[in-house]
């Protein structure tokens, strides 16, 4: 009987299930389900119903299994991979109060400066958690619902990120793994703990809200028997501590030792790498993490990535084969037109009122090619100011392992390999986050019945390099690169007290709404 585990990964568009056979790696089959955001929102909000998220896991096993042809009695373990930082309020009953605030909603921007001045600004913030309290974050959230809703507050009970809810509707039991932890701003990445301080910050009684913290190769549980039932596993089956989805990316893109990067090209853009110890930026630009394999994930994200190659695409009506055709036309800098792509406001460098600038504009520059390839170079741009700061902390790349929606263009993987000025390969599994967390599930699943064995060992086994796909950077375009990277970090500076005065100019509009 083959032994076979289940990755699992709830995003923000779609959650995917994959079966995979643990004996050569294999992908036996694969299942997505999408759903959407809740609309008529206030500006910078951003939310979604969990239900959603369950029902797209039930669904996705579902067909995967099917598909795949598999047993229930071949699965041995889960593991669950999520969208990090959303705030899943629950009541003493164990249900939803409210829509859960996702990653990307930027409407907590108060909120994360009253606790970050409670902490002694930014330099205490750093010195508290080892990271900064940013809007994404999951702290800024709560605080948020107390004062915003405070009869569902009064009625909060469990504080849950989104993998942590899935885990728990599969298995009855609220915990929460290191990695997820570490991204919610009150927690310690040195020592690997709740944060008393901070969350003295926004209620002397929430530490009682929080679930246990267990490591990274703890199980979370067990299947239920009503989890079972409705997906047609096996009660009993164990389910892995999971993590957030730049920790199981990591796993997933064999990013579990030094040197090596991952860079997730999607709807956001991540960058990060595997760390023995704690990488802490004293400006707060890297996110000095923990990762889910027990040892640290020192990663940047920027919020605008194929948000802007996907509204240049759309504003002309093209496919993306199409898109890419037009990048591909223009020259390196896109004849001097550049993108500022802050277009849903931006996380790194931290300008939650960031817009969207392209710079250079004239009757020469604005064409349909160079609009194209400034939206694909800007957004690079961006990742880059991050991947620079991660060199002067002391990381350094080998390599750059690119996924995401975005890796699949052979053109934009050139133009990674030219500003990031380094290799850039694909893999032969390009779902990151939901491979990672199958091995993940694998190497829980070892562990629990007494074969104590290296994440590396697995990854090294699971993961194979698409060769075909490898791109090496060229020099003369590294130094176009280079400068243009000077220009949109001085535009970004430059343009921050505007961004601030458009905000306050908008805020009435956005009020009426």
């Amino acid at each position: 009987m083959r032994t076979l585990v289940i990755g699992i990964d709830s995003g923000t568009q779609s959650t995917k299930a994959l079966v995979v056979d643990v004996k050569d790696g294999k992908v036996l089959a694969a299942a997505t389900e999408s759903y959407d955001l809740i609309e008529g929102l206030p500006a910078g909000a951003k939310e979604q119903n969990p239900s959603d998220w369950i029902e797209a896991v039930r669904k996705s096993i579902q067909r995967a299994m099917a598909e795949s042809g598999a047993s229930a009695a071949e699965v041995k373990a889960i593991g669950v991979s999520g969208q990090q930082h959303g705030f899943v309020p629950l009541d003493k009953e164990g249900k939803v109060i409210r829509p859960a605030k996702l990653w990307c909603d930027t409407s907590t921007a108060a909120e994360c400066l009253e606790i970050t001045e409670k902490l002694g600004g930014l330099e205490g913030a750093i010195q508290e958690l080892g990271n900064a309290v940013l809007p994404g974050f999951t702290a800024g959230k709560i605080l948020w619902l107390k004062k915003h809703e405070p009869e569902n507050y009064k009625k909060l009970a469990t504080v849950l990120l989104p993998h942590d809810y899935i885990n728990y509707r599969l298995t009855g039991r609220a915990v929460m793994e290191y990695g997820d932890a570490s991204g919610t701003a009150l927690f310690n990445v040195r020592t690997r703990s709740w944060s008393a301080k901070t969350l003295a910050a926004i209620d002397d009684e929430l530490f009682n809200k929080l679930p246990s913290l267990i490591p990274s190769n703890q199980p979370a549980g067990t299947l239920s028997s009503e989890a079972a039932a409705v997906l047609g596993l096996n009660k009993g089956t164990l389910v892995s501590a999971g993590g957030g989805d730049n920790m199981m990316g990591a796993i997933g893109t064999g990013n579990t030792s030094e040197g090596v990067i991952t860079a997730s090209l999607g709807t956001s853009g991540t960058i990060y790498a595997c760390a023995e110890k704690p990488v802490i930026d004293p400006r707060g630009e890297i996110a000095a993490f923990c990762d889910s394999t027990n040892r640290w994930l020192p990663l940047l994200c920027t919020m605008n990535v194929t948000v802007a190659t996907g509204m240049v695409a759309d504003f002309f009506k093209w496919s993306i084969a199409k898109l890419d055709e037009m990048v591909a036309t223009a020259k390196p800098g896109a004849g001097g037109l550049l993108l500022l792509p802050y277009l849903e406001g931006e996380r790194t460098p931290n300008v939650p009122n960031g817009t969207g600038v392209f710079f250079g504009a004239s009757t020469k520059t604005l064409t349909q090619e160079n609009m194209a390839r400034a939206a694909m170079e800007g957004v690079t741009l961006g990742m880059n100011y991050g991947l620079l700061r991660l060199a002067e902390l002391g990381v350094q790349p080998t390599q750059i392992r690119a996924t995401g929606g975005g890796s699949k263009s052979a053109v934009w993987r050139q133009i990674m390999a030219d500003i990031f000025n380094a290799e850039v390969v694909t893999l032969k599994v390009s779902e990151g986050a939901a491979y990672g967390a199958a091995i993940q599930a694998f190497w829980c699943y070892e562990n629990s019945i007494g074969r104590a064995i290296a994440i590396e060992e697995l990854s090294d086994h699971f993961i194979s390099l698409n060769e075909e796909e490898r791109s090496e950077p060229k020099a003369e375009n590294v130094a176009i690169y280079e400068e243009l990277q000077a220009l949109q970090n001085e535009l970004s500076q430059s343009l921050r007290p505007a961004f601030e005065l458009h905000s306050k100019l908008l805020a009435p509009a956005a009020a009426k709404e």
